[in-house]
């Protein structure tokens, strides 16, 4: 990719994620901000089967979107991505509607793609509230997940890659889970240089109840319901 003429794309699928898209959105913005003027970043947020105020929300924050009824997160996050690829996008940013990002998001990223050659970036995620969580579940997650440049860890929430990588590994796949690991195994299948970055960060949500059946809030459940 030339790192003089980046145009990011961030995607963000959402279903009734009225409670959180609009503080979700606001961290996005805040992290656009902080890129070079030469940089262009717009945001899409692709709205599966919701019957919530999401929409209106959207609207409110003034970025695009579209509206399916997929009902399967893989489908969702390609649809938009197809979507965003017609309007010139060079790299893909991945988040969820119930994460937020931090300030310089975008620009770690940016860093990573000017230091050295990648296709995709894979972030970590930090945990936003364990008060209603028992200590055991925190002590037994902070044993498991590794905060370092390195990592192996796997998240929709922040995983960000090339246009043109995207597309010759066929995207995302029609899964309703684990979506984001099978799109990483296709990146390493055709060699695509992969960095496992703690410095692009995203604040994920500890909620328990699972958009996925085995996504990041059934893990924590799974927990959880362990203690």
């Amino acid at each position: 990719m030339n790192n003089t003429n980046i145009n990011i794309a961030i995607v963000i699928p959402a279903h009734n994620e009225a409670l959180t898209i609009s503080k979700c959105l606001a961290s996005v913005q805040s992290a656009i901000e902080q890129l070079p003027s030469t940089i262009t970043a717009t945001v899409l947020v692709v709205l599966d089967s919701c019957s919530d105020d999401t929409l209106a929300l959207v609207k409110r924050a003034g970025v695009d979107y579209l509206c399916c009824d997929y009902q399967c997160v893989g489908q969702v996050r390609d649809f938009g991505i197809r979507y965003a690829l017609t309007s010139g996008a060079t790299w893909i940013a991945c988040t969820d509607a119930d994460s937020l990002v931090t300030a310089d998001w975008l620009t770690q990223q940016i860093a990573h793609i000017k230091a050295q050659p990648t296709a995709m970036i894979c972030g970590v995620v930090i945990v936003d509230d364990w008060s209603h969580l028992t200590p055991q579940t925190r002590k037994e997650y902070i044993a498991h997940y590794q905060d370092s440049m390195g990592h192996r860890h796997i998240h929709g929430a922040n995983l960000s890659f090339s246009s043109e990588a995207y597309l010759a590994v066929g995207g995302f796949a029609a899964l309703p889970c684990h979506e984001d690991v099978d799109l990483v195994k296709k990146f390493e299948k055709q060699n695509f240089a992969i960095t496992w970055s703690n410095r692009v960060r995203v604040i994920t949500s500890s909620r328990l109840q699972a958009r996925a059946t085995e996504g990041f809030a059934a893990f924590l459940a799974h927990l959880e319901a362990n203690r």
